[in-house]
């Protein structure tokens, strides 16, 4: 395999719609083993296929993670998420292992990367997918965790209610009528019950919320991604339950969170 990136593949992929050819170009070289195996990927990319289905893999947080087909497809903002998680958990209790739920984890990356910058973390992932299921569970073997398939918290063992240090969820929460404006690697390639949050987004985020006390550990806290229009109809879901809604944002990369608490704290 050549080392250099050929200004034809470059040109090809930005005729193809690839803001980022150049980039995009050097990846698929490094991936490839061979001058066909690199025609096959390129071919696949410019059929529209997402890159990071084409290269079997994800950066997320300075670290590269494995995905599938179909599997969503986590973004840099949801770094923001794994940011937060890594400032809350250091102020528990150190003497015992904390114990991390990642909801709607898809491939994992979130609570893999949260696990990895922290010592003494356990993590607990759960999809829907069976598909993101098995992802997560690759992701996770090296950090110690477990990935389970079912609906929100049905999938988790029950010895863990009542132990959750954090919950955290990328649920879906793009209202349904959004989904059409979706960029189409996102549409046709990932799976709806990933994006789609019901009429105003938040059909998922809800049960995450109010189906999570029995879960969590006294001092236990809920972070979730959300946009900056429905936080504030989450926070007064949270309040309902007697919690409180710190939003928070980070411009650089687009990010936004919602980190609920006890009212007492």
């Amino acid at each position: 395999m050549p080392s250099t990136v050929d200004a034809a593949l470059v040109s090809r992929l930005r005729v193809a719609g690839c803001v980022f050819a150049e980039e995009e170009a050097a990846l698929l070289v490094e991936a490839a083993t061979s001058t066909a195996e690199l025609d096959r990927l390129v071919d696949l990319r410019v059929s529209g296929l997402p890159l990071e289905y084409v290269l079997g893999w994800v950066e997320f947080a300075g670290r590269r993670f494995a995905i599938s087909p179909g599997v969503f497809v986590p973004r840099r903002r949801t770094e923001l998420l794994a940011r937060c998680a890594a400032s809350v958990l250091p102020q528990k209790n150190q003497k015992n292992p904390l114990t991390v739920v990642d909801l709607c984890c898809g491939c994992a990356a979130i609570g893999a990367t949260i696990a990895s910058g922290l010592a003494g973390v356990r993590v607990y992932a759960a999809d829907i997918d069976p598909v993101a299921v098995r992802c997560a569970r690759r992701n996770l073997a090296a950090v110690g965790g477990q990935a389970f398939e079912g609906d929100l918290y049905a999938a988790l063992p029950r010895s863990l209610r009542g132990r959750a240090d954090l919950i955290v969820a990328n649920a879906p929460y793009v209202p349904t009528e959004n989904i059409a404006l979706m960029p189409s690697e996102a549409r046709d390639h990932e799976p709806r019950s990933a994006l789609d949050g019901g009429s105003d987004g938040l059909d998922v985020l809800r049960r995450v919320v109010l189906e999570a006390p029995p879960w969590l550990s006294p001092d236990g806290t809920v972070l979730v991604e959300v946009s900056e229009r429905q936080a504030p109809h989450l926070v007064a879901v949270a309040e309902s339950i007697g919690r409180t809604g710190e939003f928070i944002t980070d411009e650089e990369i687009g990010g936004s969170a919602l980190l609920i608490r006890n009212r007492r704290r």
